[in-house]
């Protein structure tokens, strides 16, 4: 290792077509007002961006579709072009394809050649999972910039002739939490205007004995015909594990950075759900953070969250000194995940 600092230069997301509130789902799907109601109370989600036409249920965006227009945008954000980036690395869930990666047709519509990609299967901390390896290929002295992407396009599994009257609640809840987005960040061992330092960041797998929290199937010809759910949620068990895991990686940002819980000028939280985004804020009791929160309006977009995170913090008050902490969990085989930023 060098010793050298990383820096986020800049951050930028895309989000398909125009916001679906609830009341559209509702009207979608024949559900009631009182399913609405439910919706909001429990779920605290007011909409989403949809890579789907409702009506058709054709897919109108491609997860490359969505990563292109975020990585474009982060790169002219940090005024550079895809021959400055030494890497390209993207978390997802749901790549387009399981060949080719879905990180090397957006390298390709990038102009982006002869340099290292690597995409990572995972939930929602895919995306700090990216931003650590490409991390870890600044600080090896290897690259210099290194674009990084996450993003996610959970609606091709949603299933538009289904009856949600009759759908378990395990099924059910997929329709009212996820949004489709992607986001981009651009990654240097160089500042730049408006950038941030990484301070701190970490992954850990923390799955072991532990039930998956969730689960997106990829059905092939010998099991298409399958009478499993393509997208299942247990959402008490995410309830009940992720405040107390938030509480766990924002304890050990702090003690990474040297801050004290006062030091906080943003808190970018894991964004479950409007209503238990909410919750997971107020128990971990930051008296000055100011939260980033996106969920409400774009809906859990998986991988891309985070970056729609920062795209708002360093658009917003991040100034120099200022200084941010990020929390990412990762339900599906648990995951807990957060970096530490201060405003250079």
């Amino acid at each position: 290792m060098t010793g050298r600092d990383v820096h986020i230069l800049s951050a930028a997301s895309a989000l398909p077509g125009p916001a679906v509130d609830n009341a559209a789902l509702a009207r979608r799907f024949g559900m009631d007002p009182l399913w609405e109601q439910w919706v909001e109370a429990f779920i605290g989600t007011r909409s989403r961006h949809l890579a789907l036409d409702l009506e058709s249920g054709e897919i109108t965006s491609s997860l490359a579709d969505l990563a292109e227009r975020a990585g474009r945008r982060a790169l002219e954000a940090a005024g550079l072009t895809g021959r400055d980036v030494d890497a390209v690395v993207l978390g997802t869930a749901t790549p387009d394809r399981l060949m080719p990666a879905t990180v090397n047709i957006v390298a390709d519509r990038l102009g982006i050649d002869g340099v290292r990609t690597f995409q990572l299967q995972s939930g929602c901390s895919g995306a700090v999972q990216a931003l650590d390896v490409a991390r870890q290929i600044l600080l090896s002295g290897t690259g210099r910039r290194v674009l990084v992407l996450g993003g996610d396009v959970i609606a091709r599994f949603y299933d538009v002739t289904a009856d949600l009257r009759k759908a378990a609640p395990a099924e059910l809840v997929n329709y009212v939490l996820f949004g489709d987005a992607a986001g981009a960040a651009v990654l240097s061992v160089e500042p730049g205007p408006g950038s941030a330092r990484v301070r701190g960041l970490f992954t850990r797998l923390v799955g072991l004995g532990r039930e998956p929290g969730a689960v997106l199937e990829w059905f092939g010809p010998a099991d298409r015909d399958s009478d499993r759910p393509a997208a299942s949620e247990d959402y008490k068990a995410i309830e009940e594990h992720v405040p107390v895991m938030s509480e766990e990686v924002l304890a050990e940002l702090l003690d990474e950075a040297g801050w004290k819980p006062g030091d906080v000028d943003l808190l970018l939280p894991p964004q479950l759900s409007g209503r238990m985004t909410g919750l997971i804020s107020k128990r971990l009791a930051l008296p000055n953070a100011e939260d980033v929160s996106v969920v409400a309006e774009a809906g859990n977009s998986g991988n891309a969250i985070v970056f729609l995170q920062l795209e708002r913090a360093l658009a917003g008050a991040f100034g120099p000194g200022r200084k941010a902490v990020g929390i990412s969990i990762e339900s599906s085989k648990w995951i807990k995940a957060g970096f530490a930023l201060e405003g250079n």
